[in-house]
């Protein structure tokens, strides 16, 4: 009975493992920040209120949290504005990055195998250097008489200097450069374990290469293209480097405006609200898309 018992101890305790890393790592800190976005801000340290004094004055603490934060990012359209611009920009990401990356990624997946290796070692490549450096780079290449620039006087195209630095134009470049390897990823992953037997099986039905993309390829490849958009649209939502540094004064997307709350107007409440609401936008959609994956692959 104990031999028994032991596997099973041993099967729960590997399952408990990642539950307790999510409570220490995720659940506890959401849960410190949700406690922040309903309180005030304060002339204190920490600079809020009120402060947690025990389960004696737990009526007290209750009766001083509010939803004043939360109104107002109906209220201001700083915020709104922000949260939207935010979530255009990372859609635009996604469609950008999609539209080169699998291309890419079903080259990879087609080339002969002793190729592949390679091929994934040059899409990961950039990660072995620093991110800022690798912004910074695109700084030099998009401003006025940059790399950019000098490129197209070489070619014959000389004009007017094209002025993409602090624009729209520029930080969409820099977030599909950076998160592009994100989209290539799960996507060759996919491609990779692609059956070409059902490829030559649509050929000989009298399939052209067009219609067998769009019946057999692209259905089969549904997983990644979800999977690089996910690890692509998320994190784009949220960027604060890239809008900061190519970016103009117009391009205010929600990270800036949550690094200007907490450091700038050290208004921990109100950054803390941003967060929460952001946190709330992001994982809503995934879970619904989760929970669709999961009906699909029931039914199927």
């Amino acid at each position: 009975m104990s031999a028994v018992a032991s596997p099973q101890r041993l099967r729960r305790l590997v399952v408990a493992v990642p539950y307790l890393w999510l409570a220490l790592f995720f659940l506890a800190p959401f849960a410190i920040v949700l406690r922040m976005a309903f309180s005030q801000a304060a002339t204190a340290l920490p600079p809020y209120a009120p402060h947690w004094e025990g389960l004696a004055q737990l009526g007290d603490f209750l009766s001083q949290l509010g939803l004043d934060n939360f109104q107002l990012l109906t209220d201001d359209p700083l915020y709104w504005q922000s949260y939207l611009y935010s979530l255009r920009l990372a859609a635009m990401t996604t469609l950008v990055a999609l539209a080169i990356g699998y291309p890419l990624a079903y080259a990879m997946a087609s080339a002969p195998p002793r190729w592949r290796g390679a091929l994934l070692v040059l899409v990961i490549l950039p990660f072995w250097t620093s991110f800022l450096i690798r912004v910074y780079a695109w700084i030099g290449i998009l401003r006025p008489e940059g790399l950019l620039d000098a490129a197209l006087g070489l070619l014959g195209l000389e004009g007017e200097p094209l002025r993409l630095l602090n624009t729209e134009t520029a930080v969409l470049i820099g977030m599909v450069y950076s998160y592009l390897p994100f989209m290539v990823l799960p996507l060759f992953a996919t491609l990779e374990k692609l059956d070409r037997g059902l490829l030559e099986a649509a050929a000989d039905l009298g399939a052209t290469p067009l219609t067998a993309f769009f019946t057999v390829t692209l259905p089969l490849s549904l997983p990644g293209i979800l999977a690089g958009s996910a690890l692509v649209f998320v994190p784009a939502v949220g960027e604060f480097v890239i809008p900061d540094l190519l970016g103009g004064p117009d391009t205010v997307m929600i990270g800036k405006v949550l690094w200007s709350e907490f450091f700038s107007n050290r208004d921990w409440p109100l950054a803390s609200a941003v967060a929460v609401v952001l946190l709330v936008v992001l994982v809503l959609p995934l879970v619904l898309l989760q929970r669709a994956r999961l009906k699909r692959e029931l039914a199927a």
